[in-house]
């Protein structure tokens, strides 16, 4: 709601500012491509001058982008290795959490069976008769 009342706000206005900018410049002007020949151009074109300010604001827009676009690339290209860099390091923080689980399991499993031999070692001990030292028989 709060987006569509801002689009509003922004929009209507800048909408009435265009209209009357074109109404105010609704007037024919000659645009010619031959920088030689003033009186009789190669190429010449009759346009309301608000149309012509539009296409060049717009060329603008787009020669502006491209050189943004163009002056960022190597931003672009060192957030392509960091991106690759981060991926491979996850798998490997994977990889080691794994093993890591993997190597606490066989220890416990290891303390478990040190625990059980150790319980049958005093069970034989205390089932086993006492031998007499030697000598005292």
């Amino acid at each position: 709601m709060l987006r569509k009342i801002a689009t509003l706000v922004i929009v209507v206005p800048l909408a009435a500012v265009i209209i009357a900018f074109a109404v105010a410049n609704r007037h024919a002007v000659t645009v010619a491509f031959d920088p030689f020949s003033t009186a009789n151009p190669a190429y010449a074109a009759t346009v309301p001058l608000f149309v012509l300010i539009f296409i060049l604001v717009v060329l603008g827009v787009i020669v502006g982008g491209a050189a943004a676009w163009l002056r960022q690339s190597k931003w672009r290209r060192v957030a392509r290795r960091l991106d690759s860099e981060n991926r491979r390091l996850l798998q490997e923080l994977s990889a080691t959490r794994e093993r890591l689980v993997t190597e606490t399991q066989r220890a416990a499993a290891a303390e478990a069976a040190a625990r059980e031999g150790a319980k049958a070692l005093e069970t034989r001990r205390a089932e086993a008769p006492a031998l007499a030292p030697p000598g005292t028989a």
